[in-house]
């Protein structure tokens, strides 16, 4: 019995450690970028401040910005609460929030009803207990009584719980994200994306395209599944359909159809977030397409077997790029 508790001791201090390392690696620079651009804007729910753009969001209001892939409210949203807590910059939460619900647009169970498999509610995923520890006072414009399934209130509530759990003053933001969930790989995906947030100061592409790429990123570190359409996994073509399906415009189902479909971008256009990459040896030989994320060009794929769906900054042979929805 004593050996057995102590096993389990010992795979949970290593499991700590693993996410410590965090800390040292990746996570450290992503977290010195993000600080390094806080003004006085950072994230904790729970207090009527206006956010000041931590991470990259400048001084501007929240209407007059916006961050490629999140939806204009959730953007105010994400300022707004990130006013209480410094340290905690708002491009975190807006991090979680896509990476959770892709900014509330994922139709995945529990997200605006009912729960998920492991019971978590809400475009922020919040497991019952934990919201309603964190709900309180009610946010400005939220739900009285709060819902884990109001966006306002579940991103106060993560706010908060962010800031109790590390990220006031930027002691411990890595830890404060590990807390949100515990794997070392969530917090490198927060910290990267939000990284990327903050260095992506455009308008965001407009509905449909908006709500593609929200989706796109909602399903980072889903499995490659060759002729997967989001039931198991995804491959990269069945990836950029259903991300469009989420926003209601049809695409075919393999990339070369997707190209071939159009509307292609000449050569030398200015890639925006929503476009689709296509990659191949020739515009009749397309053997891989991707949804690109900002105003860099970057993309996130399902590029081949043992992978998951990740953001690429790079991939060989691009042959031409479409613009599903303009």
């Amino acid at each position: 019995m004593t050996g057995s508790i102590i096993t389990k001791l010992l795979a949970g201090v290593a499991a700590l450690v693993a996410g410590v390392a965090v800390l040292t690696g990746a996570a450290t620079a992503g977290v010195t970028g993000l600080l390094a651009g806080t003004a006085t804007g950072s994230t904790t729910t729970g207090s009527t401040a206006t956010g000041s753009g931590a991470g990259g969001g400048g001084g501007l209001p929240p209407a007059a910005q916006s961050v490629a892939g999140i939806p204009a409210n959730y953007l105010a949203l994400y300022q707004d609460a990130a006013g209480a807590c410094p340290g905690l910059p708002w491009t975190v939460l807006a991090a979680i929030g896509t990476i959770e619900s892709g900014n509330g647009s994922s139709t995945a169970p529990g997200v605006h009803t009912g729960a998920n498999s492991a019971g978590a509610q809400g475009p922020m995923q919040f497991e019952p207990a934990t919201f309603a520890a964190y709900a309180q006072p009610v946010p400005p414009g939220g739900a009285d009584p709060p819902s884990p399934y109001d966006p306002v209130d579940a991103i106060y509530a993560a706010a908060r719980y962010l800031c109790a759990g590390g990220a006031a003053g930027g002691r411990d933001l890595p830890g404060a994200i590990y807390g949100y969930n515990h794997a070392g790989w969530y917090v490198t995906d927060v910290l990267t994306l939000a990284g990327r947030y903050a260095r992506t100061q455009t308008r965001a592409p407009a509905g449909a395209a908006a709500t593609a790429v929200g989706y796109a990123l909602s399903q980072l570190d889903v499995p490659y599944l060759w002729g997967g359409d989001g039931n198991g996994g995804f491959d990269c073509s069945g990836l950029t359909q259903a991300a469009y399906n989420a926003a209601h415009v049809p695409l075919p189902r393999t990339a070369q159809q997707q190209y071939d479909a159009g509307p292609h971008l000449s050569p030398g256009t200015p890639l925006a977030p929503g476009d689709l990459v296509f990659y191949g040896t020739s515009t009749t030989d397309v053997t891989h397409v991707g949804i690109v994320i900002d105003s860099h060009g970057d993309m996130a794929d399902a590029p081949h077997t043992g992978a998951v769906v990740r953001i690429e900054t790079d991939w060989p042979d691009l042959v031409g790029a479409n613009r599903p929805a303009p």
